[in-house]
């Protein structure tokens, strides 16, 4: 699965997970090399920063008054914001949209020991503008079959060198946006990585060469049905050193979407 999409702009999107402006993605390109997005083309990606604008973890849009992040960012209202529209993780120019969070609502079985259940959902201050550069990704179902070597893309500032790259950033990230093409691995052939660490609640995708790497925790992991844009994974966790050659794991949105639907 390849898309070569041209960075036209057409009529915002009504729906979910239909950029205006389309993506265009290489499969030999990964966030550790960094290859730069088509700016607005990953239309729900957000930015988590702090009130002095440095960058430290990303998220997804979900609808015009939620965001979907992991649970181990630890967003904090007081401190923190909700960067929408942007490509630059610095600029606040014209499609730029800053929130502030009423409400984080963490996923209870979160364990920070076992890092099973990583989910958290932030309710914004007041309804997102959407259009062309803002606009929300598309849940999947409850009972969704995830097919090994399934294509996906994940999305963020994350680091461009190989280095330590668990959770949070502790580092410079990329001023611009990164995309990577990877694929899902089955939880078998991850667990002979990972043992008993994967659960249920994951699900797992790279070791090809491709990695999401630190700073881009809270952020996406999609794949592309029927021409919309899904989100099947929240970035988790990895190795420490951001191995390419090692699976990453994802919080399992399809595994969350209930509970999702019963907290928005």
């Amino acid at each position: 699965l390849s898309f070569w999409g041209h960075p036209c702009a057409r009529l915002p999107p009504t729906g979910c997970g239909e950029p205006s402006i389309s993506p265009s993605l290489h499969h030999t390109e990964r966030i550790i090399k960094g290859q730069n997005a088509v700016p607005g083309s990953w239309p729900w990606q957000v930015s988590l920063q702090n009130r002095f604008r440095s960058h430290f973890c990303g998220g997804s849009l979900i609808n015009e008054n939620w965001v979907v992040t992991a649970a181990h960012c630890e967003f904090k209202p007081l401190f923190h914001v909700v960067v929408l529209g942007g490509y630059d993780r610095t600029s606040r120019s014209g499609s730029v949209q800053v929130k502030n969070v009423v409400r984080v609502v963490t996923n209870p079985n979160w364990n920070s020991n076992t890092l099973s259940n990583d989910i958290a959902l932030l309710k914004l201050a007041s309804p997102t503008k959407l259009g062309p550069r803002v606009s929300p990704v598309c849940l999947p179902p409850a009972d969704l079959h995830l097919p090994d070597n399934l294509q996906c893309v994940t999305t963020g500032w994350g680091r461009t060198s190989i280095n330590w790259c668990f959770m949070v950033l502790l580092s410079p990230s990329q001023e611009s946006l990164q995309q990577v093409s990877l694929p899902l691995i089955s939880s078998s052939k991850c667990a002979k990585y990972w043992g008993s660490k994967i659960t249920s609640s994951m699900v797992c995708a790279g070791g090809v060469g491709a990695s999401s790497c630190q700073g881009d925790s809270g952020g996406p992991l999609v794949y592309q049905d029927g021409g919309l844009w899904t989100l099947i994974g929240i970035v988790s966790w990895g190795s420490s050193n951001c191995n390419v050659n090692t699976p990453a794991a994802y919080a399992h949105v399809s595994h969350f979407r209930n509970w999702i639907d019963s907290v928005i």
